[in-house]
């Protein structure tokens, strides 16, 4: 009877710690710390969806490749700064590279948010200072597969062997994507920025990695992939401006994978 009860409470506890792991999640997503524009962009992007389907915890060490303008970095970096840890792994800080001064920028402006954020170097094909070997629970990589791609199949393979490198066994790839549908043909440079969902699972899978789930919380069935200026002619980018723009809005962001991978 006291294994039972023990049992029992610890269960209980268990499901306590996920159900606050949630609600910090959620805290982070709902902030005031992020702006308007990029809250507006939850309903496309499925944040805490997203986030939840890879099973992100807050005590984790995470790396999240290419920020970008940090759109994802506003909502991990203050939901793993108490209990666990974010590595930022783009651009180097220096002035010659534009686009990691700017995330610095960020950075710099927020240490409330951001001071415990650690930068690291991730430039494929050649550059791979992400972190130390077996040492990172997660890492994360929100549409920027398909700007690997033409380095060409064997250095995108060289790719995911690196940061396969960082993981620990068991550890977690979450990949989204722009989908190309599997009746439409994909160029070798991915110059729509679309790509097929079937090809990046065995490009993954070749590295080291399985697939263990895909979510179609991403997906967007009006998104035919068929469009004049590739991905970027719908929102957010709108690539050519006001024609056709309500076409566009109409059909919104991309239809994309999401994919969950664990290192063997």
């Amino acid at each position: 009877m006291k294994r039972l009860i023990l049992a029992a409470g610890l269960a209980a506890g268990l499901a306590a710690g996920a159900a606050q792991a949630d609600d910090a999640l959620k805290a982070a997503i709902a902030g005031e710390h992020r702006s308007a524009a990029n809250k507006a962009r939850d309903a496309a992007r499925h944040p805490y969806e997203t986030l939840t389907f890879f099973g992100i915890k807050p005590n984790m060490t995470v790396v999240e490749l290419v920020p970008g303008g940090g759109w994802y970095t506003e909502i991990l970096a203050p939901y793993l700064r108490p209990n666990g840890k974010l590595i930022a792994a783009g651009q180097a800080f220096v002035p010659e590279k534009r686009g990691g001064m700017a995330l610095k920028a960020k950075f710099d402006a927020a240490p409330a948010l951001y001071d415990k954020v650690v930068p690291a170097v991730f430039e494929p094909p050649a550059t791979y200072q992400i972190a130390a070997p077996n040492s990172v629970d997660m890492v994360l990589t929100f549409r920027n597969l398909h700007n690997w791609v033409g380095n060409g199949e064997d250095a995108l393979k060289t790719t995911f062997r690196e940061i396969h490198k960082v993981l620990k066994p068991g550890g977690v790839l979450g990949i989204v994507d722009h989908r190309l549908p599997a009746s439409m043909t994909q160029d070798a440079k991915a110059s729509s920025g679309y790509v097929h969902e079937a090809w990046v699972i065995r490009t993954v899978e070749s590295a080291g990695f399985k697939l263990a789930g895909k979510s179609e919380v991403n997906a967007n069935p009006k998104d035919k992939a068929d469009h004049e200026k590739g991905v970027w002619t719908l929102p957010p980018v709108l690539a050519n401006k006001d024609k056709d723009r309500e076409k566009y809005m109409a059909i919104g962001e991309s239809d994309r994978m999401t994919l969950k991978f664990v290192k063997q």
